[in-house]
């Protein structure tokens, strides 16, 4: 098995435009159900820049922050850490979180294919394989990106 989950998609879409609503619009992408807090989910927001984080906040006013940006490279990519662990509890040391790069890459004016490349999943430690299972499956990066890509209208 590979400590690395990769999938990609191609939307519609210049590729200046697909990086501002991937990284602008991230709270449309993460299901709210997705959520480490025992309150429901108001908000997820990426903050655009290095030494940024990826958040939740919920209705109760709390807030999670599972992820860190650390590069920031419009129009380009957007890497983050993944700081959820194996149980699907807050990783606080980062030598164990793994990373999460996205790259836009034109491949028409108006078409970019966008890559994800979930990488060094085996730093979570034993039983890393159970993330490398869950987040490659149809409720992992693939539904992440398939709510991205409905984010752009199909031409009819």
């Amino acid at each position: 098995m590979t400590e690395t989950v990769q999938r990609n998609v191609v939307v519609q879409a210049p590729q200046a435009k697909a990086f501002e609503v991937f990284t602008g619009r991230f709270g449309d992408i993460k299901p709210r159900e997705h959520n480490l807090m025992s309150s429901p989910i108001v908000e997820t927001v990426l903050e655009p820049r290095v030494g940024g984080r990826i958040y939740d906040r919920a209705e109760d006013g709390s807030e999670c922050a599972w992820a860190r940006v650390l590069a920031y490279d419009p129009p380009v990519r957007v890497v983050f850490s993944w700081d959820i662990g194996v149980q699907w509890t807050l990783e606080e040391d980062p030598r164990n979180t793994s990373e999460v790069e996205v790259r836009f890459i034109a491949e028409a004016p108006d078409r970019t294919r966008v890559e994800l490349e979930h990488r060094h999943l085996d730093r979570h430690g034993p039983g890393w394989e159970s993330l490398n299972d869950s987040l490659g499956n149809d409720q992992g990066w693939p539904l992440y990106l398939s709510r991205f890509a409905a984010l752009f209208p199909s031409e009819a």
